[in-house]
């Protein structure tokens, strides 16, 4: 069997990876500088267990999201609360079950319209939230929920959403929820 050529990068491609390697680590420190509290915690780690989108875990998501929010927000220069940006992003989806599944007390038919309760639910039985914070997760589904977002770290966490859920729909960026799948069969 033959071996692929491993192809060189260029030193301009070089350089492209380099920044959006530190971008990526500068994201991370600043999401465990403003939430260590979220990581840590038992239900924030059982997200791993459930898919999202794709193959995508709902932790895998609510972290590309945090990361995009942030992008986003300094990108467009959007002057906001980042802890509560971060904090929102992460519990956004603080629902805690497989909606791909089905149960018998709830169906997850209409997963889309009321997960965003459920997850407000959940994350305030854990969490001191603020306004904000509440307003990101309530309302991070708009316009299915027919109430728009009601602050700039709302608008910027359903904008994020939506980029990283359809980049995760469309399978342009992979998870690992197709490995967790081959594990829970052995």
């Amino acid at each position: 069997m033959e071996r692929r050529a491993l192809r060189k990068r260029t030193e301009r491609q070089a350089r492209r990876w380099q920044k959006k390697l530190e971008r990526f680590r500068r994201e991370e420190r600043q999401i465990r500088a403003e939430a260590s509290d979220i990581l840590e915690s038992h239900n924030f780690k059982r997200m791993k267990e459930y898919i999202q989108h794709g193959d995508v875990t709902v932790n895998a998501h609510v972290l590309s999201v945090a990361r995009c929010s942030i992008a986003l927000s300094e990108y467009l220069n959007i002057r906001c609360s980042r802890r509560e940006l971060i904090r929102g992003a992460l519990l956004h989806d603080y629902f805690l079950y497989d909606w791909h599944i089905p149960d018998e007390e709830n169906p997850h038919k209409l997963h889309g319209f009321y997960h965003p309760g459920t997850a407000l639910r959940n994350a305030s039985r854990e969490y001191r939230l603020t306004v904000r914070e509440a307003d990101i997760i309530r309302r991070h589904m708009w316009p299915l929920t027919v109430v728009p977002p009601g602050c700039r770290e709302a608008w910027i966490v359903t904008a994020a959403d939506k980029w990283c859920s359809l980049l995760e729909t469309l399978y342009i960026y992979r998870g690992h929820g197709r490995v967790l799948a081959r594990l829970k069969n052995y």
